[in-house]
């Protein structure tokens, strides 16, 4: 042991020694060897997380989100979205697993102009290319896409400077104005052409263990109004559609609903919450019926209460 201390000790000194040696006969080179840590910061854009509607893996048009870019210039965000949305394009390496996106590969932005709450794209013809089974799909993955950008109701599509007016294979014509009352995820469940109304509902998603919304606007025979319409479609279970789900029990009863300056105020039975001591909903609940709240009325806020007491809250101060 002592012996080990004296060689280790003897090698320090030698190495001491060598060090001022060196020093005296290169004091300029050993001066330059002496170099502080550093560490360097690279100033980068701030990123914050946007909606974009993908298609996954069971091929429905599905919301989710990627990084991009914190800017307020409506137009360099909705380039990185829909630029995204092309198959094989610049934003490939940030998709989710479980999304693809459905524009034809090769397709590019010629131009996006946005106006008083109307965006217009223009793109390449290879937007053309894509497949009947998909091109409705892909006119919904954009609208949606695009209105979920703050300020933005509506969307313009165009074709190397001209307005696209219907689908490219089918020929079925295209509404001049898009926005959300074009519909996703369609499914018609109607007996006759009576009281036909359309609502979007958002269901629940699994990939890998982590959750995310499907969408589906769906016609329906019904002379209820639609907050009521959407309760009941969330709580009826299963789903009409297999691989989607709602975390809504099915004993939830809409007690009364106010609908006022924006604010919509939705009163239910304790079956909302999962655990009556607590008074807590779950996230899936909330955003379920939140979201599907904002896309059929005008509303900025979603207050739900239990008992007269409030329990959550949705702000929506974007289509977001």
């Amino acid at each position: 042991m002592l012996k080990r201390i004296s060689i280790r000790k003897l090698s320090i000194s030698c190495f001491t020694l060598i060090i001022l040696l060196l020093m005296y006969m290169f004091p300029n080179s050993i001066k330059d060897l002496n170099v502080e840590k550093s560490i360097e910061y690279e100033t980068i854009n701030t990123e914050n997380l946007n909606q974009i509607f993908l298609m996954d893996n069971n091929e429905y048009i599905a919301m989710t989100n990627i990084v991009v870019s914190n800017t307020k210039d409506i137009c360099k965000k909705a380039r990185e979205l829909v630029n995204a949305l092309i198959i094989d394009g610049e934003k490939q390496d940030i998709i989710p697993n479980g999304f693809k996106p459905i524009i034809p590969a090769g397709t590019t932005i010629n131009d996006i102009n946005f106006d008083n709450g109307v965006i217009k794209v223009d793109f390449s013809k290879d937007i053309l290319e894509i497949s009947e089974k998909y091109e409705e799909k892909m006119i919904e993955a954009i609208c949606y896409t695009l209105t979920s950008i703050e300020g933005v109701n509506n969307v313009l599509i165009y074709v190397d400077g001209d307005m696209l007016t219907k689908l490219p294979n089918s020929n079925k014509f295209l509404p001049e104005i898009l926005s959300r009352n074009y519909g996703i995820n369609k499914n018609v469940d109607i007996s006759n052409y009576k009281d036909v109304v359309s609502v979007n509902v958002y269901y629940t998603k699994e990939f890998n263990d982590n959750l995310y919304y499907v969408p589906v606007t769906k016609y329906i025979n019904s002379s209820e109004d639609k907050v009521k319409i959407i309760i009941d479609e969330l709580t009826s279970a299963p789903t009409y559609e297999e691989n989607l789900m709602s975390f809504l029990n099915s004993n939830t009863k809409l007690i009364n609903y106010t609908l006022d300056s924006k604010i919509l105020n939705l009163e239910f039975n304790e079956y909302l919450i999962d655990d009556i001591a607590t008074m807590n909903m779950s996230d899936e609940v909330k955003d379920a019926i939140a979201y599907s709240m904002r896309d059929n009325l005008d509303v900025d806020e979603v207050i739900f209460t239990v008992g007269n007491k409030e329990i959550s809250k949705s702000v929506f101060k974007s289509v977001e």
